[in-house]
């Protein structure tokens, strides 16, 4: 055994090491680096899908709101529909009352398009228009 083979080969060994301790170190620190680096991607990716899932939230409040407002109005609508039902004139002038009294009709009953013209025979066109237009403002006319 040659002397400097033995003092050689603990120095090769010991110079080794170092190398290999340093690369492991060098390796575990471009973890860390690595690990830190996909932590801040995984929380701008976590804030994300949070802003996206708080916008469905509301856009499906805001929908369920829409659709209670629509029905609300369409409540509205029907209740002023209603109103003005109601509220039409249903009183002729004498001149139309008069008129239809002398071909037997009387009070608020439909009357149908055939039978006015018939009891209208007698009068103008102007006539004819001015008392066919207050029977439709009173509803009466079919």
């Amino acid at each position: 055994m040659d002397p400097e083979t033995k003092t050689t080969a603990p120095d090769e060994a010991t110079t080794q090491e170092p190398t290999t301790t340093d690369r492991l170190a060098q390796a575990t620190q471009s973890l860390a680096e690595a690990l830190v680096n996909i932590n801040a991607q995984f929380e701008s990716l976590h804030a994300k899908v949070d802003r996206i899932v708080a916008a469905i939230d509301e856009g499906g409040t805001t929908l369920q709101l829409d659709n209670k407002k629509t029905a609300d109005l369409q409540k509205a609508n029907q209740d002023l529909q209603a109103q003005t039902a109601r509220a039409r004139r249903k009183t002729l002038s004498p001149l139309v009352t008069t008129l239809l009294a002398k071909e037997g009709f009387e009070g608020d009953a439909l009357i149908e398009t055939p039978v006015m013209e018939k009891a209208l025979a007698g009068l103008s066109i102007e006539q004819r228009i001015a008392v066919k237009a207050e029977l439709a403002r009173a509803g009466i006319l079919s």
